[in-house]
């Protein structure tokens, strides 16, 4: 067996290792356990978004209180038949990395496993299957939850799936026409599409519907469209009441759609005022930062959820959901350093028109995040619901609260709480507070004379 790295670590860090809490990226394991045992919490964060597995970390309960201590293996030897049975399945790779670490005054060593998220499903022993729920392994049963799982992971693709429909929607549709008559070498519509692998048994595919048909959202309704909504409001969740308008669906082949719902998406954001260091200030989101975000949730989205992309505009951010999870290997942590494309044809077809949307391949989130610094705002924020993608787009600044407060006084008398949060987006009192508390130390502020309570207001320093 390949020698694996002895990593030492100091007494603190040791500590903080026991007080780890277990969770959906971490689980802690006795060396006593049984190897067989592991391969359920290896496959379970494979399956899911990846974590770290730590062996020989041992726990006792005494008078009802629960404590961890280390108890590690005897040596590299001692730990032999776990990595063996281990590495049967999951071998030393990108995708699994194994180290041992020691600590001075503790006893043994910790076998600690990396796992990423892996592009395919990972079986355990037994050849069952789990996921990882919070600090849970759950075994996933049944073909239809096997299925699901390897269309969340992208083994599978919805995009190659046949239609129901008759194969004159695609083929002798205006958008295929124009297509073909650019594509080198040329080929007529029906040739092109047989070609490209877009029929199955006589039948469009998924693919085809989406890219060439006139009008996809009737053939696949539900799942091929993008709604649009406005709120006004800068709250967590918008409402009825909060809807400026009613919603906007957008439709028709993905290649027009991706461009109307950037459009329609910057028409609305136009008007919207938000305050600023010299007051009501319009408000400005790079266009490229909403073109690449909408682009990589049509053509990365899960396709066999029954769900229109929506876009959300508030007062103060906006918000694109995608349905379907991340797919392959991709996580939060790596989404701007890795790639895996659920929708392969879709994405390598677009490519092909004129102007394509996903121009760069591979570099569309980074130029996103880098357009959003440009204009001194924060980057986007990615959050993976139980089926969705939600990526929210703020506008907020990426200046510290404390520089917004001096720029803001550098325009008016004085500043308030309540004008600090809607500078900063900080939705906390006590933390405005806190940032006034440093500034009037600083020598920089002073309250204003004859001001309390909710009215307290605070001025540059007259002294």
């Amino acid at each position: 067996m390949v020698a694996i790295e002895v990593v030492q670590i100091t007494g603190r860090e040791r500590d903080r290792l026991l007080v780890l809490e277990e969770g959906h990226f971490c689980d802690l394991k006795s060396a006593e356990i049984a190897p067989r045992k592991l391969a359920k919490t290896v496959s379970a964060l494979a399956n899911s978004s990846g974590g770290d597995l730590y062996i020989g970390i041992a726990e006792e309960e005494f008078f009802g209180v629960k404590t961890r201590f280390w108890d590690g293996f005897k040596d590299q030897e001692a730990a032999n038949g776990h990595l063996q049975s281990l590495e049967q399945l999951f071998p030393l790779g990108a995708e699994y990395s194994y180290e041992f670490i020691a600590s001075p005054g503790s006893k043994g060593l910790l076998l600690h496993l990396a796992i990423q998220k892996t592009p395919d499903i990972v079986r355990a022993h037994d050849k069952r299957v789990f996921v990882r729920r919070g600090a849970q392994n759950i075994e996933i049963k049944g073909a239809a939850a096997i299925e699901r799982l390897r269309l969340d992971k992208g083994v599978e693709s919805y995009e190659r799936r046949s239609v129901d429909a008759d194969i004159d929607v695609v083929s002798e549709s205006d958008t295929l026409a124009g297509f073909v008559r650019q594509v080198v070498p040329a080929s007529t519509p029906l040739k092109f599409l047989r070609k490209q692998g877009l029929v199955r048994s006589g039948k469009p595919v998924v693919c085809a519907v989406l890219l060439f048909a006139d009008e996809p959202q009737a053939i696949l309704p539900k799942r091929s469209g993008v709604k649009l909504y406005r709120y006004k409001t800068s709250n967590a969740h918008g409402t009825r009441d909060s809807l400026a308008s009613d919603p906007v669906s957008i439709e028709g082949p993905i290649y027009q759609l991706i461009k109307s719902a950037v459009a329609k998406t910057v028409e609305m954001v136009e008007g919207i005022m938000k305050l600023g260091p010299s007051g009501l200030e319009p408000v400005r989101y790079p266009e490229v930062t909403l073109h690449e975000i909408v682009t990589n949730a049509l053509l990365h989205r899960d396709y066999s959820f029954a769900a229109d992309v929506q876009i959300r505009i508030f007062d103060n951010r906006i918000e694109v959901e995608s349905p379907g999870l991340l797919p392959g290997h991709i996580t939060i942590r790596n989404i701007l350093n890795e790639q895996f494309a659920r929708n392969g044809s879709l994405v390598r077809l677009i490519n092909k028109f004129p102007d394509p949307p996903n121009k760069d391949i591979g570099e569309g989130l980074n130029t996103a995040f880098r357009e959003m610094e440009k204009l001194r705002l924060k980057p986007p924020i990615f959050n993976e619901t139980g089926s969705s993608v939600v990526v929210s787009i703020r506008h907020d600044p990426l200046a510290s609260p404390e520089q917004s407060v001096m720029d803001y006084l550098a325009n008016h008398d004085f500043i308030t709480n309540r004008i600090t949060r809607e500078l900063t987006g900080i939705g906390s009192e006590n933390i405005v507070k806190e940032v006034f508390y440093r500034l009037h130390e600083a020598g920089l502020i002073e309250r204003v004379p004859g001001r309390k309570g909710a009215a307290a207001a605070w001025r540059k320093t007259t002294g």
